[in-house]
């Protein structure tokens, strides 16, 4: 039983002979980085970076949606990479345009 699930794997059309399979594992670094920088000071985040993957995200993983045969490891991949991104994002815009706002009420 093991063997013939494993052979189902292995022929599947987006199994692990094909590019449908790898291109997503690999983008899982990715989303598995930007996790990682959750620790990084905000100031030290990039915009253009953060975009990218941002938008990488989110018209990815509509577009794997419409494709045959679906991809959920595609679709999962680029909606931790959308949310991750926006998060990122959040934090880089409150800290470059609200922080100073908030400070500068403080001292009044």
């Amino acid at each position: 039983m093991a063997t013939s699930k494993l052979q189902a794997l292995w022929n599947h059309p987006a199994g692990p002979k094909t590019i449908h399979f790898w291109a997503p594992t690999f983008k899982w670094g990715i989303s598995i980085a930007n996790i990682a920088d959750f620790a990084k000071p905000p100031e030290k985040l990039s915009y253009p970076q953060q975009i990218a993957v941002t938008c990488t995200g989110v018209i990815w993983s509509r577009y794997s949606t419409v494709i045959t045969p679906k991809n959920w490891n595609l679709f999962s991949v680029n909606v931790a990479m959308a949310a991750t991104g926006i998060y990122q994002l959040s934090r880089k815009i409150q800290h470059d345009y609200f922080s100073e706002e908030e400070a500068a009420v403080a001292k009044e």
